[in-house]
């Protein structure tokens, strides 16, 4: 078990640092990916309820990678309060980063994918 946590700790950390690098770059890296557009940005799924889809994605599996590889940690509530800041953190950012907007439907998805995950998590532990 312990080589399957380190594991996902190392996936975890990884996709930690693509997030913030893609959150970061005053262009859509994956508009340019797969249309050759840094203008463009790939839409996964339609948006639902004013809550962008693609941000609520990115944070829900980005939050269960972090639950998932430090289930066992005493430090769970500290990565719970660093998932819940960054995704408000990375988002206002783009009130200063170029080319860049901030949208509150992408503040909104991001903190939802985060919460979700803390809700399972809370309700897993009770379990």
């Amino acid at each position: 078990m312990s080589k399957l946590n380190s594991l996902l700790k190392v996936i975890f950390y990884l996709c930690n640092v693509i997030l913030i690098l893609f959150y970061l770059y005053p262009a859509s890296l994956f508009g340019y990916i797969l249309y050759g557009d840094l203008t463009q940005q790939p839409q996964i799924s339609a948006d639902f309820l004013k809550i962008s889809s693609n941000h609520f994605y990115s944070f829900f599996l980005l939050s269960l990678l972090g639950i998932l590889s430090h289930l066992n940690d005493k430090k769970i509530n500290f990565l719970i309060i660093y998932l819940f800041l960054l995704s408000i953190i990375l988002e206002m950012l783009h009130l200063i980063i170029p080319n860049r907007a901030f949208e509150a439907s992408d503040l909104f998805g991001n903190i939802l994918g985060t919460i979700v995950i803390f809700i399972i998590y809370k309700i897993w532990k009770k379990i």
